[in-house]
């Protein structure tokens, strides 16, 4: 069996932390912004951590050495 290579779009969407947990940017902050309130736009700054199952299929679909 080869060895499975790191998707090359996820390598630069996501990153692993310490504890395991999948860490991605947030959604919805490249266009269309001037419809979303204020508050949305504040809320989508930085980072955020994926819910476990989401987390669960890219680490094993796409990051599989990470």
């Amino acid at each position: 069996m080869p060895k499975m290579k790191t998707h090359s779009g996820a390598k630069k969407r996501f990153s692993i932390t310490s504890s395991g947990k999948v860490k991605a940017t947030q959604a919805g902050k490249n266009h269309y912004m001037v419809r979303r309130t204020k508050a949305q736009l504040r809320n989508q700054r930085g980072t955020t951590i994926l819910a476990e199952c989401d987390g669960a299929n890219v680490k094993k679909f796409f990051l599989p050495n990470g």
